[in-house]
């Protein structure tokens, strides 16, 4: 018992705690999602997302100069009328990722802006690829459409690309189309450990991507399968990833911990949208303290082995540890 009670004493001082954190958030360790949609004045609310908005280009580029975090993750949410059976949408220069990035990039060059790249938000059906005539993705004829998207993406300043449609062979397609237009330094962050989860609900309404028919239970990780989740990242780390992507991140942290272990590459988690929800409307109702439940979240993940953070909450948790 003697080593246990001295180490408490060694806490009793704020300079000895400190000192003896194993974990701890740093701004810079944590990345905003943000939603973006086409057209000039608009700022949209999100009922089951309480806090967070879908924001035009303009919008967006007017709050830039307030935004704390180093580094956002942009999502585009297209109008309806511009969603078609193949996500076309996607792959145009003047849609509203790719203006908001250059936007972005004009009035704070140092921001790091990352760019998910996925067709659910861009299709009628809502699924991440093109669909066969059976009513199934076809992984193959959704390559070539996610490739074009990363490189229109990266024309518009994007400094990294976010591939979270789950197709097989989707980053060593997206490597090589941006090596071969010129865009050596635009880094993959792979969304490596993507499980099919019960927690994607309050992003769907935001960003209007549910699947209009079917799941994405077929090119999704099953929640069971851990080792499966493992040769996912490690075959995108092959394929030329920059990142590695676990998500969501509270309900997989033993995910997290083993790639952590199994690979050298920086490691993202996401908070996802329904933990964003859970401890949002935790708070409104009394159930505990925003603030330290939140912080005890992000230190969980951090200390399992992420390198950063995909939250929500980035900008209220830059307000709470700098102030």
């Amino acid at each position: 018992m003697y080593p246990t009670t001295r180490m408490r004493r060694l806490r009793r001082t704020e300079g000895l705690r400190c000192l003896a954190r194993e974990a701890g958030i740093t701004p810079g360790g944590l990345v905003l999602p943000l939603f973006v949609v086409p057209g000039r004045g608009r700022r949209e609310d999100i009922p089951l997302m309480p806090g967070v908005t879908r924001l035009s280009p303009d919008r967006l580029a007017e709050s830039a100069e307030t935004i704390r975090a180093g580094s956002v993750l942009l999502f585009g949410v297209p109008d309806i009328h511009d969603r078609d059976d193949t996500g076309t949408s996607a792959l145009r220069d003047d849609g509203p990722v790719p203006t908001a990035v250059r936007l972005l990039k004009r009035s704070r060059p140092e921001l790091v802006v990352i760019t998910d790249v996925c067709l659910c938000a861009y299709t009628r059906h809502g699924h991440c690829g093109v669909l066969d005539a059976r009513g199934e993705v076809d992984n193959d004829a959704t390559l070539p459409l996610l490739a074009r998207m990363s490189v229109v993406h990266a024309a518009s300043g994007a400094d990294m690309v976010a591939p979270s449609a789950m197709m097989d062979g989707q980053v060593a397609a997206i490597r090589q189309a941006l090596d071969g237009a010129g865009f050596t330094d635009v880094g993959i962050m792979a969304y490596a450990a993507k499980f099919a989860s019960a927690f994607y609900g309050p992003f769907r309404e935001a960003a209007r991507s549910a699947p209009s028919v079917g799941d994405r239970r077929s090119y999704q990780v099953p929640p069971t399968n851990r080792r499966e989740a493992l040769r996912e990242a490690l075959l995108d780390e092959r394929e030329g990833a920059d990142w590695l992507m676990v998500k969501p991140a509270l309900p997989y942290l033993d995910v997290l911990v083993e790639l952590r272990r199994a690979s050298l590459l920086p490691i993202a988690a996401y908070q996802v949208s329904g933990e964003y929800a859970m401890l949002k409307r935790g708070a409104m109702d009394g159930m505990w303290q925003e603030r330290d439940a939140v912080l005890e979240s992000i230190i969980s993940i951090e200390r399992a082995g992420a390198d950063a953070v995909i939250t929500y909450y980035a900008e209220e948790i830059i307000q709470w540890i700098c102030t």
